[in-house]
């Protein structure tokens, strides 16, 4: 308990100090500003005993104190020494007599003035627990002064010379760094034996605190040591360096990538591999070959874009607006890319699937993928996979191979610059395989969404995040494409142009590429519509527009040549009279003024991987021994199925009105032109069974009409693949009236409208179903008696989509 104060009530000036605590007999000097501070020491120094009380604030931050933020104990004290600064600030030097509790305050305007009562002391008695306490904390003080703090020897002295606990315990807290509340609370305590076991306890935390303070700036500055040992010896080695002459210090190569290596922000595992790339490059001796390796390859590792990204543009009207602008039509296409943007702009953590595009050359696979990189704000990489059949190609060589590098990914990535490109794989049907692995395989870890978050490369040798790469891969042919890495991708099937859509693409697309690149103005060449028809019909017949292009290209290069070398030249406009002059003969046109009806030559239909083509089949019976003759570079599949074809005839010869015994006596010579083009596959099988019964029956076959399935020795006609591009070819050709199986009824949604404007499709069942349509005139022949005219098996169903 507070010892009651016994002597009258002072009224001193306050003079109120912020993180300094006063103890009776500690003589201090400490620098006062505020205004009221500088007033209550001036009316301090205008009395005789020139005394006033300084007590501590409890808020440091309060610049004008109240009596409510005072410590109520403080100390009277009288000033020594007055000195005034240049800032209009005092320094006062005083020395604390006596406790005391500050009971009111007076006044609060100039200075604060307050009613203040000496506390009176308490006299402690010496006993054994008192002369304890006292030992305890000169040993704890000596035990902090030899520890931590410089302490002038008078404090030691002064410390040995206290009998008094009370004063003991005042005169270390006065000469001890301690926090102000600390201190206060020393001074708040008024029983001596209780004052000294209070600042033993202080002081037994301070030398806790201290301690940990020390041990932890010991090993600061060991640490600091070693740094400046390592730091001291390279600097040696690379004078040493300097002075034989050697300027690729591995050193100071090693120094320089971990500082890039530190700067990169690496995934834990990445920066630690590096880390120690760099420490045996710094033990690598100068000029050896494993250490050019090595630096090779940490270029290489801080070249990628680890955590470098381009922002995606995730605007659907603004990506659209692009797409429409570099492609016309592709319509399938450009709908994917807009629900994968989307999907992206709901969702962040979106990866969407392997984009393939399938379609024969020329229609803009590859150069939509450069418009989609825009459209997204990506980097666009493309990279060729036509004819790859290493798979270190894929994935990389292993740093124990000489010459080793990256994969064509990893390279892409690099190339880019950013960790979300736009890689195209082109030509992905085009990959080969050889005894040095199969490239296929490895592209299955590289298009997985799954999977890919950390492909290995095989040099680089640290997972890299691809997750964020957009992937889209071109092919011509999807059934050459593995299974396995099939399924991985959504494949986008694209079609041959149509004439119209040719027409469309050369007069907003090709002729004003070709003008600019051919230096030529809009006003000095122009194609009207008419002459882009013919060049389209008449020059071109191709699924794509590469054809055409280069056409319109020869075109503009006959027309520069006449703007350079006739001065008198204003402009050409080239109309369909002037192809013949400017392209030389027209190379289809004669092919439609030919054709007509005729005996055993029948439209077949083919697909290729550059679209679908008319497949001409032609039969000649004469007479023999029954011998069958294929010819035209027929494969295994399509020799069995003329095979199929004739006995599928044989089988109905009585009914078309065929001598059952042509097989013994006459030869049937099936041909298939071009000769020199290798053709395979069964869809060819009524084709062939119509001919062979036109050469029989000498009954012409419409020459408007094509046809397309497989046979069976039944009769019956089976689906077959590719119906989209056949469809196209019969447009293309000039073709009327297609003939298909019924099981394709469903692939006709496939088919673009104008090819079903235009042409009829008519789905059959069996064979029988076929040769009316073909031949009409089968069904007015005369027959044997009691043989039925050949009539449709089920009834021909007619769609016009």
């Amino acid at each position: 308990m507070k010892e009651t104060i016994l002597e009258e009530e002072r009224v001193l000036p306050v003079l109120a100090v912020r993180g300094l605590v006063v103890f009776p007999g500690m003589i201090v000097q400490f620098d006062i500003g505020r205004k009221k501070s500088v007033l209550a020491a001036k009316a301090a120094l205008d009395t005789d005993s020139r005394e006033l009380f300084i007590v501590t604030q409890t808020d440091l931050s309060e610049s004008e104190p109240m009596a409510e933020d005072l410590y109520k104990i403080g100390v009277i004290a009288r000033i020594k020494q007055v000195v005034h600064t240049a800032d209009n600030g005092i320094k006062l030097h005083v020395e604390g007599i006596e406790r005391a509790e500050i009971m009111s305050v007076v006044q609060d305007e100039p200075y604060l003035t307050g009613s203040v009562c000496v506390c009176k002391p308490i006299a402690a008695r010496h006993t054994a627990r008192t002369e304890a306490l006292s030992r305890i904390a000169q040993e704890r003080f000596e035990e902090y002064i030899r520890w931590f703090r410089q302490v002038p020897p008078d404090i030691l002295l002064g410390v040995m010379q206290q009998k008094d606990c009370g004063d003991l315990a005042d005169f270390i807290a006065a000469n001890i760094s301690l926090d102000f509340e600390q201190k206060q609370c020393i001074l708040d305590e008024l029983h001596p034996e209780k004052r000294i076991a209070k600042l033993n306890d202080i002081l037994s935390d301070e030398i806790k605190v201290l301690s940990l303070e020390r041990e932890i700036s010991q090993k600061a500055q060991e640490q600091m040591d070693e740094n400046q040992r390592v730091y001291m010896l390279r600097e040696q080695m690379r004078a040493i360096a300097s002075e034989l002459g050697e300027e690729d210090n591995p050193q100071e190569e090693s120094d320089e990538f971990r500082q890039r290596i530190e700067k990169l922000n690496l995934p834990q595992v990445a920066r630690e591999k590096l880390l120690k790339e760099c420490d045996r490059l710094a033990k690598m001796p100068y000029g050896s070959h494993e250490g050019s390796v090595m630096r090779v390859y940490l270029e290489t590792c801080l070249e990628l874009p680890w955590n470098t990204s381009s922002k995606e543009r995730l605007d659907l009207d603004r990506a659209e607006k692009i797409l429409n602008r570099d492609h016309y039509g592709m319509e399938k296409v450009k709908a994917r890319f807009l629900e994968t943007l989307a999907v992206r702009k709901l969702s962040d953590q979106a990866t969407g699937q392997i984009i393939c595009l399938v379609g024969p050359p020329g229609v803009g696979k590859t150069s939509i993928a450069r418009s989609i990189a825009e459209a997204t704000g990506r980097k666009y990489v493309r990279v060729s996979l036509g004819g790859v059949r290493d798979e270190a190609d894929i994935m990389g060589h292993r740093r124990t191979y000489v010459g080793s590098m990256p994969g064509r990914i990893m390279a892409a990535v690099k190339q880019a610059g950013t960790n979300n490109p736009l890689i195209l794989l082109d030509e992905i049907d085009k990959l080969g395989q050889s005894f040095k692995g199969d490239p296929s395989a490895s592209l299955l870890e590289v298009l997985d969404p799954e999977q890919n978050s950390a492909f290995q490369d095989h040099y680089i040798d640290l997972p890299f995040d691809l997750s964020h790469v957009l992937f889209v891969t071109t092919a011509n042919d999807a059934s050459a494409i593995p299974g396995p890495l099939y399924d991985r991708m959504d494949v986008i099937t694209l079609g041959s142009y149509t004439a119209e859509e040719k027409f469309h693409i050369a007069s907003k697309y090709l002729v004003p590429k070709q003008l600019k690149k051919h230096g030529i103005k809009a006003a000095q060449l122009r194609f009207t519509p008419k002459a882009l028809h013919a060049i389209i019909e008449d020059y071109t017949r191709e699924a794509g527009v590469r054809t055409l292009e280069r056409t319109i290209g020869t075109i503009c290069r006959k027309v520069a040549r006449r703007i350079v070398t006739e001065e008198d030249f204003k402009s050409y406009s080239v109309k369909p009279a002037d192809l013949e002059d400017l392209l030389g003969p027209a190379k289809f046109a004669k092919d439609k003024e030919e054709r007509r009806d005729e005996i055993g030559l029948v439209n077949g239909l083919a697909w290729t991987s550059v679209g679908g083509e008319l497949l001409p089949i032609e039969v000649a019976v004469m007479n023999g021994t029954g011998k069958i003759q294929l010819t035209g570079s027929l494969g295994d599949v399509m020799k069995e199925s003329a095979t199929t074809a004739i006995t599928c005839i044989r089988t109905r010869a009585e009914t078309l009105g065929i001598s059952p015994d042509f097989y013994a006596k006459k030869d049937i010579h099936i041909h298939a032109p071009e000769g020199a083009v290798p053709k395979d596959g069964p869809s060819a099988g009524i084709a062939m069974a119509t001919a062979v019964t036109s050469a029989l029956c000498e009954e012409p076959i419409a020459h408007d009409i094509a046809m397309t399935g497989e046979i069976t020795l039944q009769g019956r006609v089976l689906p077959i693949g590719g119906l989209r591009e056949k469809s196209m070819a019969a447009y293309k050709n000039g073709m009327k009236t297609v003939i298909i199986p019924h099981g394709n009824i469903a692939d006709l949604a496939e088919v673009d409208q104008v090819v079903k404007d235009n042409v009829r499709f008519v789905p059959v069942r069996r064979i029988d179903e076929v040769l009316p349509i073909a031949m009409p005139g089968l069904l007015n022949r005369e027959t044997k008696p009691n043989t039925p005219c050949p009539e449709p098996a089920h009834g021909v169903q007619t769609l016009r989509q």
